[in-house]
């Protein structure tokens, strides 16, 4: 079946006797594309048809790289049905293909059963699609663990309930000044290597994005109440490694004349409201709280103390790592002076 996901354009599931089931994906890209173009379904949509056949036992359409491995496993006859879906859907349909290997194929009793079956295969082809995704693309678009609260029903505003957890908030250092020296498709690829890797490390780590903030990240690590520590040092894990990783893409990126971005990345614990929040028809289902708040505030730090890596006390004392004292700050809107630290050269 078609997919609309933006890491896969297709989905097959092959069913063969005897063997286990098999779930394959097929990318995106040219070369998919073309592959496509080889295939008897792409020969059967090109000409507006919706069943083929081909009697593989006779040499037919082994031309097609696909049918000519079934008949070197011993198919003899192949045959395919297309099933079209609603067309206000942007899933297209289902195709259909079944090989046998018994002499002289599918009989005529066979191949009717099959026209009969498929209505209601593709009714429930459709169903399974449409679930999976409407599921797929509200993980991609909100993260795997917030979509999975917003599927079981906290879809009303004002829904959730406070939570303790680790903050990761990222942001591309001096990024606006290259909006004045590069082409907006440029910045949006600068801007979508370096959010990859830091979603890779935050990823790892069980951490989740809950936002995209121009060219800023949140994350944040829930924290088990009996181990706050764990989750803190999950977050310190995600803010070396995606360091790590940046410098080795500024590396690589430096060498073919482009612009070496940095990140400052602070780490912050305390307690969010993790919910909905926003119009009665237009939601977000985010963090918000002091803790964000002073994770936003201490951020600002970074490029006054030159330091690319900053921790909060509360973190800092949780994670429990060699830590240097920096100082004490008054932040924006908060009342209370912020004690700040870094990791000390150890620990680094």
């Amino acid at each position: 079946m078609p997919s609309i996901h933006p890491m896969y354009r297709g989905v097959a599931a092959n069913f063969v006797r005897g063997g286990v089931t098999t779930i394959e994906t097929a990318g995106h890209g040219i070369e998919t594309e073309r592959n496509f173009e080889k295939t008897p379904i792409f020969y059967l949509l090109n000409r507006g048809e919706k069943t083929g056949r081909w009697n593989l036992a006779n040499g037919e359409g082994l031309h097609y790289a696909e049918l000519g491995e079934l008949a070197l496993a011993g198919g003899t006859y192949h045959v395919i049905n297309l099933c079209e879906f609603p067309k206000e859907v942007a899933l297209r349909g289902l195709g259909f293909s079944l090989t046998s290997d018994a002499p002289g194929g599918f009989s005529d009793d066979q191949l009717a059963i099959v026209d009969e079956l498929l209505p209601a295969l593709g009714l429930a082809a459709y169903r399974v699609a449409v679930s999976k995704t409407a599921t797929d693309i509200l993980a991609v678009y909100t993260g795997a663990r917030t979509s999975a609260r917003i599927l079981a029903g906290e879809t009303r505003r004002g829904m959730g309930g406070s939570i303790d957890a680790a903050i990761l908030l990222a942001d591309l250092r001096n990024f606006t000044a290259l909006t004045e020296v590069y082409q907006p498709g440029e910045i949006v690829e600068f801007l979508n290597e370096h959010f990859e890797l830091i979603d890779r490390h935050v990823e790892e780590n069980s951490g989740e994005i809950l936002k995209f903030m121009g060219d800023s990240v949140l994350a944040i690590f829930p924290t088990n109440a009996e181990d706050p520590q764990k989750a803190c040092k999950a977050a310190l894990a995600s803010a070396q490694n995606l360091l790590r990783a940046n410098e080795a893409l500024n590396r690589e990126r430096t060498l073919n004349g482009g612009p070496d971005i940095g990140i400052d990345v602070v780490l912050h614990l305390g307690e969010v409201f993790y919910g909905n929040v926003g119009a009665h028809g237009r939601l977000d289902f985010t963090v918000i709280g002091r803790a964000v708040n002073e994770a936003s505030r201490l951020e600002k730090l970074c490029g006054t103390l030159e330091q690319d890596l900053l921790l909060s006390e509360s973190f800092a004392a949780t994670c429990a790592v060699p830590c240097d004292y920096l100082g004490s700050f008054e932040l924006r809107g908060v009342s209370k002076k912020a004690d700040v630290f870094r990791l000390a050269d150890a620990a680094s």
